[in-house]
């Protein structure tokens, strides 16, 4: 009966990570869309402010390492998702998404830089897997660009959020801090940020460019709002207690293939053969990357964590 139930809570785990996973996917096409639209600073302000209005009432009795905490993960995101938006706007989602999803190697290449930590082989041989999945993909019909290159950095800071999310639950593990408030307060910071970099800019003011957007923008912000910032992270919490790092880190391995359907069925991008065979060979480049992780619970979300 225990088995039965373990085994039933495993299953339920690896569903609501799948969803998890899913729902990030979609997230690019949508961006993109609202990139023809808005501005960066203006996408995530709005849409992080939608979301800290949906988790007003997590502010309710948030303790003081909660705030210091989401504070520094927030502006570390924020930094993150302003560069993936920036360059998302110059390529297609497919190449945004792709490029996005190294984060999950950059990890440990960051921690054996900064943390020492051991690299093994698998780290190496996805590297090697990863540069040559990005030489079929993008060498394609047009070479890297700045597009690309802004991604690129993004992955890098989302890299250094999911480093910092570890050590934030290391440092907290008699006490843990709460994923909806550690989201609420992260969604407020990257809204305060997107105001305060776009009011030192130069630019149409927010209210005006919220006053002009069409019924079908703000379906696609409140969406973003909503289930990619709030929804995701109830799931993302609760599937992590069930699922052990190396299943976690390998179905969220399979985001970019999520928005690479989406991207076809949305907006209508298309891959041609050798696009495809590179974007299999960074997903077995994500996927050879965890062969030998630890089975422990994982503190470290993919790429779409707030």
């Amino acid at each position: 009966m225990n088995s039965s139930l373990s085994n039933g809570s495993r299953y339920g785990g690896l569903a609501a990570l799948l969803c998890v996973t899913l729902v990030w996917g979609t997230t690019f096409p949508a961006m993109k869309l609202l990139a023809g639209e808005l501005s960066a600073l203006h996408i995530l302000a709005l849409r992080f402010g939608l979301a800290s209005v949906v988790l007003l009432p997590m502010f309710i009795r948030i303790h003081r390492a909660e705030w210091r905490w989401g504070l520094l993960l927030g502006v570390l995101n924020f930094v993150a998702f302003w560069l993936q938006t920036e360059g998302l706007a110059l390529i297609s989602s497919n190449r945004n998404a792709f490029i996005t999803g190294l984060n999950v190697l950059i990890v440990p290449l960051l921690a054996w830089v900064a943390l020492r930590r051991p690299v093994g082989w698998q780290i190496w041989g996805a590297c090697v897997l990863a540069l040559g999945g990005l030489q079929l993909m993008f060498f394609e019909d047009s070479a890297w660009s700045w597009g690309d290159t802004l991604t690129l950095a993004s992955a890098l800071f989302f890299a250094l959020f999911i480093l910092t999310l570890e050590v934030c639950a290391l440092r907290n593990r008699r006490e843990p801090l709460r994923a909806t408030r550690l989201a609420a307060v992260v969604s407020l910071t990257m809204c305060g940020c997107s105001l305060a970099v776009s009011a030192w800019g130069s630019g149409a003011s927010l209210v005006s460019v919220a006053r002009g957007l069409p019924w079908g923008s703000w379906l696609s912000l409140g969406y973003l709002a909503v289930a990619a910032s709030v929804g995701v992270v109830v799931l993302q919490a609760w599937g992590q207690q069930r699922v052990d790092a190396t299943r976690s880190a390998i179905i969220y391995g399979l985001e970019p293939v999520f928005a690479a359907i989406t991207a076809w069925w949305w907006i209508g991008e298309r891959m041609n053969g050798q696009a495809i065979a590179g974007a299999a060979l960074l997903v077995t480049a994500l996927m050879v990357s965890q062969f030998g992780a630890p089975a422990t619970p994982a503190a470290a979300p993919g790429p779409e964590p707030a």
